[in-house]
């Protein structure tokens, strides 16, 4: 899990960067629903989501390039939703003083995973759920 999300990264910020926001989540969409149905049986989830997490997090500190709240959690959202976990991608703002800022977290069992002591919790997160992310029209 920790090489994969080595390797999904730096390409999340190439896509953002130069395809946008709408056509990378409809690739990682198309992604997920080519490949083979994932393993979703009963063993321990929790378990699971908390090492991808690990690996996604691990990946990150590693890397000499920052990225992104938005880069972190597509891709955790990607790799746990490629085992069959349902997790939420949400993205929330916020205005301080007279700036805008925005912000990603990926949400499972209505908990946010990929926080720091709650940080989420000063966005005002907008009201559609991207448990699916949008898919460009064939």
């Amino acid at each position: 899990m920790f090489w994969r999300a080595t390797y999904l990264l730096p390409l999340a910020k190439a896509s953002l960067r130069w395809r946008g926001y709408k056509q990378t989540c409809a690739s990682l969409q198309q992604r997920l629903n080519a490949s083979a149905p994932p393993d979703a049986g009963p063993d321990d989830l929790s378990a699971r989501v908390k090492q991808t997490c690990r690996m996604v997090g691990a990946a990150q500190r590693q890397s000499p390039v920052k990225f992104t709240c938005l880069e972190e959690s597509l891709v955790l959202w990607y790799l746990l939703r490629g085992q069959g976990i349902v997790v939420r991608l949400c993205v929330g703002v916020r205005k301080i003083d007279k700036k805008f800022e925005a912000h990603a977290w990926v949400e499972y069992g209505g908990e946010a995973l990929n926080q720091p002591e709650q940080l989420h919790r000063h966005y005002a997160a907008f009201e559609q759920e991207i448990s699916e992310l949008p898919v460009e029209p064939s």
